[in-house]
C-alpha cells in the first residue's frame, strides 16, 4: 500500500502583510474542512509566518489568528521607536503563547531565525526527527519557549531590537529570520528530504507569501526624517524580497521534481502601496481579501494536493 502524501506548509515573512497570508489560509482551511495542523505534516514559518505557523501548529484556527492580528499587529506596527516595537511584540508573544514549549505542538514545525554574531540561521524545531545531527542532545526548540522563538523570528533589526534567547548550548543574540530565509520553503524541504527521508514524489508543498506591492512614497512636503525612514524601510523590504525570490529560484532548481504550489501575487496599482510596517486596518483588510482571491486561482491544484 502506498504511503499517504507528506504535506508541507511554508509561510513567508512580511510583517503586517501577513494579513494576505491569512486570507489564503482561510480559504485552504475551508477547502479541507479542518484545522490546518490536521492537514499539514510540517509547518515552517519566518517572521509573521512564524507567528501564524506556530499558532496553526498549536491547533488554532485561521479565524482565531486573524482576530489576533486585527487586535494586536496594528498596534505593534504603529510604534515608531525600536524599543516600543520590541516591547509590544514581546507582550503579544507572551499573551498568545504564554510559556508553551515546542513539545506542545500538534504537528511538525520549524521557526526560522538568524544568529547576529555569525550570520547563520538558527531554526527552532519540534522533533528530533528533523535534526540533521546531534540527536542525542536534541531538545525541542533548543529548550526555549515558543514565544521567545517567534519574537526572535520577527525581530527585524534595526526597526526592532535584537532578541537574546537562553538555551542549554548558551545564549544567542537573534534577529529576523527573513535575513537568511524570508521564504522558508527550501529549509523545510531540507528537513523533509534529509532527516525525515520522505520520497520526493510523495511530498506536496504549499508555499504562501505575503504578496508584492509598490513601496509607499513620502509626501511632497513630508519631513526629512520621515523620508529617510521610508527609504530605510524600502531597503529592508528590497533585501527581504531579493531573499524571497532567490530562495524560490533555488527551490525550483534543487527540488523541481517536488510538487509545489506557490501563492504570492503581485499588485502594481498605486493604491496598493504598502510595507511590512503597515498599520492602516482598512488597507490590511484589503490584503486579506486579496489573499482569498489569490487562493481561488490555485484552488484546483490545491484540491488535488490536500483533499
Amino acid at each position: 500500500m502506498a504511503d499517504p502524501p507528506y504535506r508541507v506548509l511554508a509561510l513567508d515573512g512580511g510583517g503586517a502583510k501577513g494579513f494576505y497570508t491569512l486570507g489564503v489560509l482561510r480559504e485552504i482551511e475551508g477547502l479541507v474542512g479542518t484545522r490546518l495542523y490536521e492537514t499539514f505534516d510540517l509547518i515552517f514559518g519566518t517572521s509573521t509566518g512564524a507567528i501564524i505557523g506556530a499558532m496553526l501548529a498549536l491547533g488554532h484556527s485561521v479565524d482565531e489568528i486573524h482576530e489576533l492580528y486585527k487586535k494586536h499587529v496594528v498596534s505593534v506596527m504603529a510604534c515608531k521607536k525600536p524599543a516600543e516595537k520590541t516591547a509590544r511584540l514581546k507582550l503579544l508573544a507572551e499573551e498568545v503563547f504564554g510559556n508553551k514549549k515546542f513539545e506542545e505542538v500538534k504537528t511538525g514545525v520549524g521557526i526560522v531565525t538568524t544568529k547576529w554574531l555569525n550570520d547563520r540561521p538558527m531554526v527552532f524545531k519540534g522533533s528530533k526527527d528533523q535534526a540533521h545531527g546531534r540527536h542525542g542532545t536534541f531538545k525541542p526548540g533548543f529548550g526555549c519557549t515558543i514565544a521567545d522563538a517567534v519574537q526572535a523570528s520577527c525581530s527585524a533589526y534595526p526597526f526592532f531590537e535584537k532578541k537574546v534567547v537562553n538555551t542549554p548550548l548558551g545564549d544567542f543574540e537573534l534577529v529576523d529570520g527573513g535575513y537568511c530565509a524570508n521564504n522558508p520553503t527550501l529549509y523545510a524541504l531540507a528537513d523533509v528530504i534529509g532527516p525525515l527521508a520522505k520520497a520526493r514524489e510523495n511530498v506536496r508543498v504549499v508555499s504562501v507569501g505575503v504578496g508584492e506591492y509598490p513601496d509607499p512614497k513620502p509626501k511632497l512636503f513630508s519631513k526629512m526624517w520621515w523620508a529617510r525612514y521610508l527609504e530605510s524601510v524600502e531597503l529592508l523590504q528590497k533585501t527581504l524580497e531579493i531573499n524571497t525570490q532567490s530562495m524560490d529560484q533555488l527551490r525550483a532548481i534543487l527540488f523541481k521534481d517536488v510538487p509545489t504550489v506557490r501563492i504570492s501575487d503581485a499588485y502594481t496599482q498605486p493604491e496598493m502601496a504598502t510595507d511590512l510596517f503597515e498599520h492602516d486596518i482598512k488597507k490590511l483588510n484589503t490584503l486579506f481579501i486579496r489573499g482569498r482571491e489569490s487562493y481561488a486561482k490555485m484552488e484546483p491544484q490545491l484540491r488535488s494536493f490536500l483533499v
